[in-house]
């Protein structure tokens, strides 16, 4: 959150700099695929997302080393931006975190239902819900207004997709992502010879 308003204190230049740009990336500014999950329309719209990120925190709490996280949110927002570069082409910009957040708590709740949390089933089940309510009705008109922006709610489908490849691929709805760390390695070779 603190690299999140960080780039917020750098206003519409760094929104500017960093947001999707369809004709940008065209043009070989290929990180604006990743870089404009981590900027936003304004510091309401970045007080939404952190207030998501806050949630994420309290109903997911996974310990996993930073370089997984940072692995995911690289990924998660790449592979978002991928998407919505692919297949919405009427879309010439968009900022923030909204989709990566979608992808995260997928990422987050999906474990937990493997030891029967019913909590994570209903916050899966209104997940879903959600992402469906949004392809059928799209984003409500009093959200577009609060944010100052039309709401990409195709980015938060992606950014689901994106997370449910990324857990099939890195093992994250088993457990063996955690297994991965290097430094779980190390430990492991130390035990062994002692």
């Amino acid at each position: 959150m603190l690299l999140l308003v960080l780039l917020q204190a750098f206003g519409d230049a760094g929104r500017e700099w960093l947001r999707f740009d369809r004709a940008a990336i065209a043009g070989g500014q290929w990180w604006r695929l990743a870089s404009g999950s981590f900027v936003h329309l304004g510091w309401y719209h970045l007080l939404l997302n952190s207030l998501g990120l806050l949630v994420l925190v309290l109903l997911c709490p996974q310990r996993l080393p930073a370089w997984v996280w940072l692995r995911r949110l690289l990924l998660l927002s790449t592979g978002m931006g991928l998407f919505l570069y692919a297949l919405v082409p009427w879309l010439q910009h968009y900022v923030g975190m909204s989709g990566v957040i979608h992808g995260l708590f997928l990422l987050g709740l999906v474990p937990q239902l493997r030891q029967r949390d019913l909590i994570a089933a209903a916050c899966l089940l209104y997940l879903l819900g959600k992402l469906a309510y949004e392809i059928i009705a799209g984003a409500p008109v009093s959200d577009e207004a609060a944010l100052g922006g039309h709401v990409i709610t195709e980015s938060h489908l992606y950014g689901t997709i994106t997370a449910l490849l990324y857990g099939l691929m890195f093992g994250s709805f088993t457990g063996r992502e955690k297994g991965t760390a290097p430094e779980t390695s190390i430990t492991q070779t130390e035990n062994k010879q002692t």
